[in-house]
């Protein structure tokens, strides 16, 4: 029978007893508002369980810690056999960020809506409280906009795909496509918060946007040349035209967002765009004021600091730490999502069947050594990214994602300090069988199972 050492993330205090009680319990539930935000305190005995929760969020989460004490098979859709217990003792836990995030990228490979729901159930069995849906980007457009139909009809397909990342013309000629109604997304949007997770919607201007052009030419810089969404991956030059009739345009498509998202802060990307004119920072200035206007709070990536003066935003700091940093200094709130440490879609070792090779060598251990390097109230959180180029199913999405995603989870909920080789015989003996209970086809900690390599196809290392 596992006990309270192997919870996963660590809670803040144990005081472990003798005895056990049946799985599922009885559990009484009470309100405790002294407890910190998302905090929840867990008194077993053989007779039950009183959950104490200092909000709903506390509450699932103590209703979470009771299944990771079941055991692996608390974990399984339907139960298979009686006998399961829980040790017996007290725990009282919070986390330590208040924004524990993971990037899902469904504009590049569409993620349908049955596997959106799927990884919510994942990152709520690691506590992780807010999903950042990145929608569009110059590989697909995946928001209905019903103002807009070419959006989808046109912008939501492209013709083929680079086969992993190369510098020549090779595509393997098969369409790849998807969206999402408004119906999907508010039921994305009702499940999330069910197990208390924020999905904040992100859709990328003015760069990343060729998508949005193919579907409708004008908001790009010639009208008259003959658009596609995009085939490659990498940084597109095509960049939306900064007009009056752009700006109107995207204020249309952001009302609709916000129709279907509650989140208190939006995403309108601002990265990567080569070429930018003072006219793209100003269009990027008037779409996070208009956010504004409507009472919520726009999110930009760290390269919104050089389009001039901005209101108080989210700054999700991908670049390196010192970004965080002058965004501090600046008064926005800051989200830390390094590059060199948190992108999953990056490889995971040296192995030469590593599949589609990509970005910096990001292991295991390097993730839960992982340490925030700004501190103070300006602090928002931390935050995994999963961009999709090389993650063409769900089963790639899995691959990449655990157990690294595992350790992120601790490093964001968790003080520490930590210790990875007491935290690795933890995830093998104890958290992996979750892992396998659930369904998850993670990343063997030996390396990859044959089929989850990909011989043949290049990468690009950094």
């Amino acid at each position: 029978m596992p006990g309270f050492s192997t919870l996963l993330p660590r809670p803040v205090s144990v005081t472990e007893v003798p005895g056990s009680c049946a799985w599922p319990a009885p559990v009484t539930v009470r309100a405790a508002p002294g407890l910190p935000a998302e905090g929840y305190r867990l008194a077993i005995t053989p007779h039950g369980v009183t959950l104490s929760a200092a909000d709903p969020a506390g509450e699932y989460y103590g209703r979470q810690t009771l299944r990771q004490l079941a055991g692996p098979d608390a974990f399984r859709a339907a139960s298979i056999h009686s006998g399961l217990r829980l040790p017996c003792g007290i725990v009282e836990d919070h986390p330590r960020l208040g924004w524990r995030g993971c990037l899902l990228d469904v504009a590049r490979h569409f993620r349908t809506k049955a596997e959106v729901l799927r990884f919510v159930d994942l990152l709520a069995a690691h506590k992780l409280n807010v999903l950042n849906l990145h929608l569009t980007d110059d590989q697909g457009w995946r928001i209905e906009v019903p103002r807009f139909p070419r959006l989808t009809s046109v912008g939501g397909w492209r013709r083929s795909s680079m086969v992993g990342r190369h510098d020549g013309p090779e595509r393997d000629g098969r369409p790849h496509g998807g969206f999402y109604t408004t119906a999907d997304l508010r039921e994305i949007v009702a499940y999330a918060a069910e197990r208390a997770i924020t999905v904040v919607p992100e859709i990328d201007l003015p760069g990343h946007s060729r998508a949005a052009i193919a579907a409708y030419p004008e908001l790009g810089p010639d009208p008259a040349a003959d658009w596609q969404v995009w085939t490659s991956w990498g940084v597109s030059t095509s960049l939306l035209e900064p007009s009056e009739s752009t700006v109107d345009f995207f204020r249309t498509v952001f009302d609709h967002l916000l129709d279907i998202f509650p989140s208190p802060v939006i995403g309108l990307g601002g990265d990567e765009v080569p070429g930018a004119t003072e006219a793209h920072g100003r269009f990027v200035r008037t779409i996070a004021d208009h956010l504004i206007a409507r009472g919520r709070t726009p999110l930009g990536w760290d390269e919104v600091l050089d389009t001039g003066a901005l209101p108080p935003m989210v700054i999700g700091a991908w670049r390196d730490s010192a970004y965080g940093a002058r965004a501090a200094e600046l008064g926005h709130d800051v989200v830390l999502c390094p590059e060199d440490r948190l992108y999953l879609d990056h490889r995971q070792s040296d192995h030469p069947d590593e599949p589609i090779p990509v970005g910096y060598l990001h292991t295991l251990e390097d993730v839960y050594g992982y340490e925030p390097d700004l501190a103070g109230p300006r602090l928002r959180g931390i935050q995994a990214q999963l961009w999709s180029e090389h993650l063409d199913s769900a089963r790639r999405v899995d691959y990449a994602a655990f157990p690294r995603l595992c350790a992120f989870a601790e490093v964001a909920w968790s003080e520490g300090p930590r210790d990875f080789a007491e935290f690795l015989p933890r995830l093998r003996e104890h958290h992996l069988p979750r892992l396998d209970a659930l369904g998850v086809e993670y990343r063997p900690l030996a390396g990859p199972h044959p089929w989850q390599t990909r011989p043949g196809v290049p990468g690009r290392l950094r």
